[in-house]
């Protein structure tokens, strides 16, 4: 039975609440994320898989032109809030795997062959 989830809408923008404020600091100061990325194709990896550590990394790296100090810590921090959230979503997630496959949590029904066995199954007799 499927859980019923009343905050569709909160947890869809609490979730992408990183890639939308590093996308608006993107479109309001592009000059700034020219120089610090220096080509495109970084940012735009930061937005799909480390949105946290993206846009940590735009804020402390502003003003200074470098990391220093305690800016590794904060860093750091944005490098484990983005894998909490990776494990997060994994973790909500494991239920739509279907029973039998590794991780999937579930066991399947008295009676019913896994979905997707590990091992082909070999139908000849084994002679001894």
């Amino acid at each position: 039975m499927r859980a019923n989830n009343n905050a569709g809408c909160l947890t869809a923008f609490v979730s992408s609440f990183s890639r939308w404020m590093l996308l608006f600091y993107w479109i309001a100061r592009p000059v700034q994320m020219n120089a610090i990325f220096n080509t495109f194709i970084l940012p735009c990896l930061g937005l799909l898989f480390l949105p946290f550590t993206t846009l940590m990394y735009v804020l402390l790296v502003q003003g200074v032109g470098s990391i220093q100090g305690l800016d590794w810590l904060w860093l750091g921090l944005a490098v484990v809030l983005d894998l909490a959230t990776l494990g997060g979503a994994g973790y909500a997630n494991r239920n739509r795997i279907p029973a039998g496959y590794p991780g999937s949590g579930q066991t399947p029904a008295a009676g019913q062959a896994p979905a997707a066995p590990d091992q082909p199954v070999d139908s000849t007799p084994k002679s001894s």
